[in-house]
């Protein structure tokens, strides 16, 4: 039987969570040099995590989807953004959107990494010139700052 859920931002970011728990639960047979590697990699309740959802541009999604396939996140690892995961929506409302989850120590490191990092890259910033030169790839950008809950699985 196959389950289909509907693509919002809370399942989307709920479904993020639980795989990062069950990533982060299966480190236990690691080594102690591995775990040590793993607790540096894992995400804290300091972290700071950003939901966010680019509207793609009537008939732009693919190469929305290119520009961060075969860009995008190289740059995320340049300047130290965690990818936590990407996605695309699956019901009418929202298959014209790329939903994804970074992760930043705190806030400072994300104006340091995002605001003063990505955004002002000049490599970054040809990249997005040259994949926008037939129009904009996207109408709509939207950021949600999140902090994990006292009683989320992921401390």
């Amino acid at each position: 039987m196959t389950i289909r859920l509907l693509a919002t931002p809370l399942r989307l970011f709920a479904l993020s969570l639980a795989l990062i728990c069950v990533s982060t639960s299966n480190a236990s047979a690691q080594t102690p040099k591995e775990e040590s590697a793993t607790a540096k990699a894992s995400p804290s309740s300091s972290m700071i995590y950003e939901l966010r959802i680019y509207t793609a541009s009537e008939g732009k999604l693919d190469a929305l989807n290119a520009r961060f396939r075969n860009h995008t996140l190289k740059f995320f690892e340049k300047h130290g953004i965690k990818s936590i995961g990407y996605w695309t929506g699956v019901d009418d409302e929202n298959k014209n959107k790329i939903f994804y989850i970074v992760a930043y120590p705190d806030l400072a490191s994300r104006e340091k990494m995002l605001i003063n990092g990505i955004a002002k890259d000049p490599e970054f910033l040809k990249v997005v010139a040259d994949s926008e030169k037939d129009g904009k790839l996207t109408t709509k950008v939207e950021s949600i700052l999140l902090n994990p809950t006292d009683y989320s699985p992921l401390q």
